[in-house]
């Protein structure tokens, strides 16, 4: 699976304006099946070639990028979401509707994006390594989203791809939960294991 993604291998705004619709439901389809929800209020998203492509295609069409200089620029803020063969990458998001409820426990979870672990059946956790681009949280409160890198040691992945169970979990003090992950979801996430 090659995870490079070049100017030359992205649609042209023509091109891709002729698929967008027609290619959404598979996209929104891809995107579900690599979502895991944990608990009420926090989905993490993990990101491949197939996540990051569509969404730097979205934003050149959405910005009208067609320039050689802008559209290096899309791929160059993308792609450090790419996983790279010894991690996953995710976005994770902390949802609350009620933006009185959200403001309340944005302050309640600084540091919650450190406390997200993977754990492979058999293996010590994997924790998140968080926000690697910026720092997303400050003294009163934590982002509703952040970047998650979480990288496994060379055992973990052979286990995942041979088929062992993993749970996707935060042991924050405000936020403890944690869920298996579902095997179709699992079977996509192994693929970006090597």
């Amino acid at each position: 699976m090659s995870t490079t993604i070049t100017p030359d291998s992205l649609l042209t705004l023509e091109a891709y304006s002729k698929i967008r619709k027609t290619g959404k439901p598979e996209a929104i389809a891809h995107r579900r099946l690599r979502t895991v929800r944990l608990g009420e209020h926090i989905s993490v998203q993990f990101e491949d070639e197939q996540t990051i492509r569509r969404q730097i295609q979205e934003m050149l069409y959405i910005e009208k990028i067609f320039d050689e200089e802008g559209i290096q620029s899309e791929i160059d803020v993308y792609a450090p979401l790419l996983p790279d063969g010894a991690n996953w990458k995710a976005t994770m998001l902390i949802e609350y509707p009620d933006v009185h409820e959200r403001k309340r426990e944005l302050a309640r979870l600084i540091g919650v994006e450190d406390r997200m672990f993977v754990e492979v059946e058999g293996h010590a956790r994997i924790y998140a390594i968080a926000d690697e681009d910026l720092e997303r949280e400050n003294d009163e409160k934590t982002s509703s989203v952040h970047f998650l890198r979480f990288e496994f040691p060379s055992a973990a992945r052979d286990a995942v791809r041979a088929g062992a169970s993993v749970k996707l979990g935060c042991d924050h003090t405000n936020y403890p939960a944690h869920t298996v992950i579902a095997p179709e979801t699992l079977a996509s996430l192994a693929g970006d294991l090597r």
